[in-house]
């Protein structure tokens, strides 16, 4: 087994809801980290190109970047939470990993593990894979 780790970050506010209380508006530097895993590498000994994970990540928080989370969709629905964060960047990010896995075969294909979420020094919240 294989695993792949990259990081990036973005800057943005948000305003979570705890016990029916609306939180002050506060921003953060928002670091993620992602795990990629697969069975098998390809030909090059690669199980995917980083460029092309961390383009990928890179646009999906771009629609975040130096906004408020309560302002951008999901979150205009869905409480900002650290934790609604990292599940939502990682259904985004599991599907674009599984798109680059599509033509390879089913012992190649990469899946999406782990994808943590840091607001601020000793806060993270990490979605793992069933």
């Amino acid at each position: 087994m294989f695993q792949i780790e990259l990081q990036s970050h973005f800057s943005a506010a948000h305003a979570i809801t705890i016990g029916g209380v609306r939180e002050p508006l506060h921003g953060h530097d928002w670091h993620v980290t992602a795990v990629i895993q697969a069975r098998t590498l390809d030909d090059e000994g690669l199980l995917l190109d980083f460029h092309a994970v961390k383009h990928a990540l890179d646009e999906i928080l771009a629609a975040f970047h130096n906004r408020n989370l309560n302002e951008v969709a999901p979150f205009t629905e869905l409480n900002p939470t650290a934790e609604n964060v990292a599940r939502y960047l990682a259904s985004r990010l599991a599907a674009a990993v599984n798109r680059m896995g599509a033509p390879l075969p089913p012992e190649r294909q990469p899946k999406l593990v782990s994808l943590r979420v840091t607001e601020a020094v000793g806060c993270a919240a990490i979605w793992r894979a069933d």
